[in-house]
């Protein structure tokens, strides 16, 4: 990670894109990144998002790393580790999605 993290500071500092690197903007294009995920979902039926065709996965694929790009910008900018905050945001969900209450439903953990 400390790799990736470097290597995008690097890219951007040469560039002079520091400038337009400020939170804000990082979330506004993390928000459209994952837009265009989605947007290869869009009128699929369940069973076709199974299965993707070599071309659709490398298109997706391609998205998936802006959208990496731009998450993990953001939390460098904001001097969050992703890792620790995924792993953090598990173990809340351990615990307001118990086993015994959620298994095998997609309620909210205030409907259990």
């Amino acid at each position: 990670m400390e790799e990736l993290i470097q290597r995008l500071r690097d890219f951007a500092k040469e560039r002079d894109w520091e400038q337009f690197h400020s939170p804000k903007n990082l979330a506004m294009a993390l928000s459209v990144e994952v837009a265009e995920v989605v947007e290869h979902f869009q009128w699929l039926t369940e069973e076709e998002s199974h299965n993707l065709t070599t071309e659709k996965l490398d298109k997706i694929k391609a998205e998936l790393g802006d959208v990496m790009i731009y998450l993990v910008r953001l939390s460098d900018k904001l001097g969050i580790d992703p890792l620790k905050a995924a792993k953090e945001k598990n173990t809340l969900n351990e615990a307001k999605y118990p086993v015994k209450k959620s298994k095998g439903n997609a309620k909210k953990y205030t409907e259990l």
